[in-house]
């Protein structure tokens, strides 16, 4: 799950690093030069970067740009302006994942068949297609959950880096020369002495650490100490022997560049070789995927997408989720970069814009951690943060380039997703805006309302609601229908905070307001499954209010939005697509666990 992506990195990275269109020879200086700045990338952007840094930014163990964000925005929460900038590129950082993981599947399982023309052109009109197979099929598992297949990962994993490095090892022992590329000075020499040509490659070097970002994200699930010493005792070595391996082929026989990787196999390892980098590549799909979940689940609780269905597909492990309309959105998107790219070249073209445009943005972020969150000193904090910012941006500039060859796939999906979530998070705003405008405030109302009563009746009514100041909508339609009030009434808001966990004993606050009636908070992390039965479960525990499971009803308010032209709202296409993400919202009940045999739900329209 962790390394499934950078580790299907060397499928491309020398062949793109090397691609007779940049315009540089392949000398032997020039090889080694290539082959030391991969080196030396793998060391600063990964090792130092990632594993030594920005792993120890966790937001109560958890890593990934939500929690990055969760935690950047809370310690600039004193300062409105820095938390604004804070939010608005954090998301646009989670947006480019989004474009990352609909092309991590392409290219890895695109790169992997592609092995099979190297045995026989026969197979080129295959690819493609077979490509495409691949995909769907592992699409189509996704309902089934992970938890199957996930006991496989980590043998075949394993199998894959100690091939990659076997295969390396054989080369490199036929052209040891290429040990020379541990020297700094051969990656500076190639990144500075071939003019524009060497500004222009760098967007294929960083095809190298694509997946870094795993290791981050996935920090919850494994803890930092398992994945570092998985980083430095078998992925690192088995990356460099295989990408050094390569090299020493190169220069040995510069025609190979048209598939290194598997020109360096042996013939008769071949489709062995090409069987097991589908495996892998399947995992490193995998991998995406499953953060691609995660990644929606988590804005889903911090309020910038409306909600999903989300299908837990393990009853042991957590982070084994499913969520139908991810997966074929997903589905579609990666078909159309298969097919309308066609090739793993030109959809590495598109690949490295998403991938330093999230890690530019993780550098951002790890500033107001370090600085704001560590209060460490800071002239240590730019120092640190601003050198990983320059290769950062560096890598991005070039990648740039490829704007128009491809680069503007990942571009509009991130700036789509951009939209969506900000407009969604503003629309929210606005919402509740009219909604406390044009409510009651809930207080006087009891008080008038127990002047005289109405009839009660036995059992707990929940009446869900955002704005626990102002009466619900659905409370007073109760009332103008059914003119009863429960013996018990529950008004109750759910709140979401900037931590991934929130202990069961921190979940519920109980205030009561008299004549049978409180006003219930209930606090989940973005981690954490709302089920809000659970929590009032655990209050009923603790004596904070009478439950009982068949004896309570839940009233939810349904609200329609109409867009309407006007002041204060946004505009009116962004009011509109807020009104299609609203009317295509899951349902509340769905989402917060409710029993639907319990459940009523009462609509009211509201403009904005």
């Amino acid at each position: 799950m962790v390394y499934g992506d950078i580790g299907t990195s060397p499928l491309y990275a020398v062949k793109e690093t090397f691609a007779p269109g940049h315009g540089i020879a392949l000398s032997t200086a020039n090889v080694l030069g290539g082959l030391s700045a991969i080196f030396w990338v793998l060391v600063i952007v990964v090792s130092l970067k990632y594993v030594v840094l920005v792993m120890r930014a966790d937001n109560r163990g958890e890593g990934g740009t939500m929690a990055l964000i969760a935690l950047a925005s809370t310690a600039v929460r004193e300062r409105p302006a820095w938390r604004r900038f804070v939010i608005v590129v954090g998301l646009f950082g989670a947006a480019l994942f989004f474009g990352e993981a609909v092309l991590t599947p392409a290219i890895s399982v695109v790169s992997a068949v592609e092995g099979l023309e190297v045995g026989t052109a026969a197979f080129q009109p295959w690819v493609l297609p077979i490509a495409a197979g691949v995909i769907v099929g592992l699409f189509l598992f996704q309902r089934h959950g992970t938890a199957v297949v996930g006991t496989l990962f980590g043998p075949v994993c394993l199998a894959w880096f100690l091939a990659l490095g076997a295969i390396g090892a054989w080369n490199i022992v036929r052209n040891p020369v290429v040990f020379e590329a541990l020297n700094p000075l051969h990656a500076l020499q190639f990144v500075t002495g071939h003019g524009f040509s060497s500004f222009v490659v760098l967007g294929a070097v960083l095809l190298a650490f694509t997946g870094a970002e795993a290791l981050y994200a996935d920090m919850g699930h494994f803890g930092r100490w398992p994945i570092r010493a998985a980083w430095f005792g078998v992925v690192l070595p088995g990356l460099v022997l295989n990408y050094f391996g390569q090299g020493a082929l190169l220069i040995a026989n510069p025609k190979a560049v048209e598939n290194p990787f598997f020109l360096a196999v042996p013939g008769w390892a071949l489709y062995p070789m090409v069987a097991l980098a589908t495996a892998a590549t399947v995992i490193a799909s995998q991998a995406t995927i499953t953060g691609a979940y995660s990644l929606a689940r988590q804005a889903i609780q911090l309020g910038f997408l409306p909600r999903l269905n989300i299908i837990q597909t393990s009853a042991r492990q957590f982070g084994q989720i499913y969520i139908p309309a991810v997966n074929w959105i997903l589905l579609a998107l990666v078909l159309a970069a298969v097919f309308g790219f066609g090739s793993s070249t030109r959809l590495a073209s598109a690949y490295g814009i998403a991938v330093t445009g999230t890690m530019t943005i993780t550098t951002v972020l790890t500033f107001f951690v370090t600085y704001y969150h560590w209060r460490l000193p800071l002239p240590l904090c730019v120092f640190a943060t601003g050198f990983f910012f320059a290769i950062d941006i560096a890598f991005f500039s070039s990648a740039l380039l490829k704007t128009f060859e491809g680069g503007w796939f990942p571009l509009a999906l991130g700036i789509a997703m951009f939209v969506v979530m900000t407009t969604w998070r503003s629309g929210r705003r606005i919402l509740f805006e009219r909604l406390t405008a044009a409510s009651v405030p809930l207080t006087p109302f009891l008080e008038s309302l127990f002047r005289e009563p109405p009839q009660r009746v036995p059992g707990t009514a929940v009446f869900l609601t955002a704005t626990p100041e102002s009466t619900p909508n659905a409370l007073l339609h109760n009332l103008n229908h059914n003119k009863v009030v429960h013996e018990q009434v529950v008004f109750l808001t759910v709140e979401v905070l900037d931590q991934p966990w929130v202990p069961f004993d921190e979940r519920v606050r109980v205030d009561r307001m008299g004549h049978g009636c409180l006003r219930a908070t209930v606090r989940f992390g973005f981690m954490n499954q709302p089920d809000v039965p659970k929590a009032l479960e655990i209050a009923g525990g603790l004596g904070l209010l009478d439950y009982e499971p068949m004896q309570t009803s839940y009233f939810l308010s349904r609200e329609t939005v109409v867009p309407v032209r006007g002041e204060g709202g946004m505009a009116l296409w962004r009011e509109r697509l807020f009104a299609a993400l609203s009317k295509n919202a899951g349902n509340a009940a769905d989402y917060f666990r409710l029993p639907a045999n319990r459940v009523i739900e009462l609509g009211t329209k509201v403009e904005i």
